[in-house]
């Protein structure tokens, strides 16, 4: 993709990319990222009026405004949109900023812009359902624990990734081309029962760093990041499981033991204003491949 930027453009990078950054940093004591959501899955960004969900980047983007603002409803659009479709975005609201792509050949935008063409970066600001009024979403009922498990087996199944158990520490092995876990009974929750959503969070973030390997999606981040090598491909990682987990109906607990690399992903971001886009795209990328394995 050929992308034009201008300097005004790069100032929608920045400001999407600081507002990631402080929300990030914000979380960092009690390693709460605006990703996770430990007490009901998180509802994935989705355009009221298209229904089609919003991808990479702004996916975050509308994660971090819903969390700070207590949105409990992923549906957004534009200011336009609402009116279209007769609702009316109430006076005194702030819209949230996104980036999309204008293919400069035929007008038509999208998110990725992933052909050769060349692209414009363009930004928007699209607004919750809770801040517009005359009209009304249909909530699906959620499903069951027991129903999510099943439905996240069958996903991790599909892939036919090795995954093995009996480990202390959760990893994916790049020599062995495997996945370690700890066995599931071993995750508990407050009351000591089993916390299935914990082991499942953990294990779609192994398998996210598993659509990495050469023959796959082949990440190779070390010539761009340097020394944040390892810590940026944890990021993209945690956005990628994040990604599965809403799209999966899973709740996504915090993972303590990754609160060492909050420092590493603020750096990145400190350093390339652009880092988050190129994270929440491979993450993006990482999901789509896996979801490709549950058509075959």
């Amino acid at each position: 993709m050929n992308v034009e930027v201008s300097s005004q453009r790069r100032d929608v990078y920045r400001a999407i990319t600081q507002k990631i950054a402080d929300a990030v940093e914000a979380g960092e004591g009690e390693y709460r990222m605006p990703w996770h959501s430990p007490e009901r899955p998180a509802m994935l960004p989705t355009n009221a009026t298209t229904y089609a969900p919003y991808r990479g980047v702004n996916v975050v983007s509308l994660w971090v405004d819903a969390f700070k603002k207590g949105y409990a409803s992923g549906m957004w659009a534009s200011y336009k949109q609402w009116q279209e479709a007769g609702a009316q975005v109430r006076k005194g609201e702030r819209g949230s900023l996104i980036i999309f792509y204008k293919d400069l050949q035929t007008g038509e935008a999208n998110e990725d812009g992933k052909t050769e063409r060349r692209f414009v970066a363009k930004a928007s600001h699209v607004f919750n359902v809770a801040q517009v009024s005359g009209w009304q979403p249909e909530l699906p009922l959620p499903a069951s624990e027991h129903v999510v498990d099943q439905t996240v087996e069958a996903f991790v199944a599909a892939t036919r990734a090795r995954v093995d158990h009996g480990y202390s520490t959760a990893r994916y092995r790049r020599d062995l081309d495997s996945i370690e876990m700890p066995h599931p009974a071993w995750f508990t929750a407050g009351n000591g029962s089993t916390a299935s959503k914990a082991y499942y969070a953990i294990l779609l973030h192994e398998l996210t760093h598993w659509t990495g390997a050469s023959h796959r999606l082949d990440r190779q981040f070390g010539e761009r990041f340097g020394d944040n090598a390892y810590a940026f491909e944890e990021l993209v990682a945690e956005l990628g499981a994040a990604f599965l987990c809403a799209e999966l109906g899973l709740a996504n607990e915090p993972r303590p033991d990754h609160a060492a690399y909050v420092r590493h992903w603020l750096q990145v971001l400190d350093n390339d204003p652009r880092a988050i886009f190129t994270a929440a795209s491979r993450a993006q990328m990482a999901a789509a491949y896996l979801w490709g394995f549950q058509a075959v």
